[in-house]
């Protein structure tokens, strides 16, 4: 009878630690189906959110949108940002689910996850913000120098523009954690020799140019000067 106990103590342990497992499963299963339905309902109320307050317009208008649709997504930025809510929930879920089940290491990896989704939202809102801001500024540098008779208005705009996009970028992707201010300095210390090289050229080396450059731009009119 000894020797039969024997035997069957590594079967009654293992069926110990099933019977203390299965619930722990079924609690993290619950969790799933509830992170699954909670991140299609959250996901839904962004999206419908943020065209309701003509996000989607701004995105647009900022070609974030055209910019999408050039690389093949069919999907808009609004859309997109409804899926990283979707995908934060689920992630959130899954650490939940991870951390029941004792699976710590999966749940420092999934944390971090949770922690830089968010990251890519807010960088997400700097680029639309920005880009917007960045169209705005060039339309209006262009429509400037049409008013006041400026030729190349329109490369002088899309200069404008360019060069505050990429200023946006650079600050989301600090937000993002990737470059850091180094990089933002780094442009800011390269646009700031490209204004300087200019001044020099207008100012020392290149007075004829500019000469010529200034009377393309700002056409003397007959009887209006020397």
């Amino acid at each position: 009878m000894e020797s039969v106990n024997v035997y069957l103590e590594p079967v009654r342990a293992f069926l110990q630690q099933v019977g203390a497992f299965l619930p722990r499963l079924a609690l993290a299963v619950a969790v799933l189906i509830a992170g699954w339905l909670a991140a299609k309902v959250v996901k839904f109320a962004v999206v419908k959110a943020l065209r309701a307050i003509n996000f989607n317009v701004l995105t647009e208008r900022a070609g974030m949108d055209g910019f999408l649709k050039q690389g093949g997504i069919e999907q808009d930025t609004t859309d997109i940002f409804g899926v990283l809510v979707y995908w934060l929930v689920i992630f959130a879920a899954l650490v939940v689910a991870c951390n029941s089940l004792g699976l710590t290491y999966i749940t420092d990896l999934l944390g971090q996850v949770v922690v830089f989704v968010p990251k890519v939202l807010v960088a997400l809102v700097i680029l639309a913000f920005g880009a917007y801001f960045a169209a705005f500024i060039g339309g209006t540098v262009v429509t400037y120098c049409r008013n006041v008779g400026i030729q190349d208005g329109d490369l002088l705009g899309r200069i404008a523009q360019y060069a505050i996009i990429v200023f946006v970028v650079l600050i989301a992707l600090e937000q993002m954690g990737i470059g850091g201010a180094t990089i933002r300095h780094s442009f800011l210390i390269i646009l700031g020799g490209i204004v300087l090289a200019l001044a020099l050229a207008f100012g020392i080396g290149g007075r004829d140019w500019a000469a010529g450059l200034l009377e393309r731009w700002w056409p003397r009119h007959p009887g209006g000067g020397k």
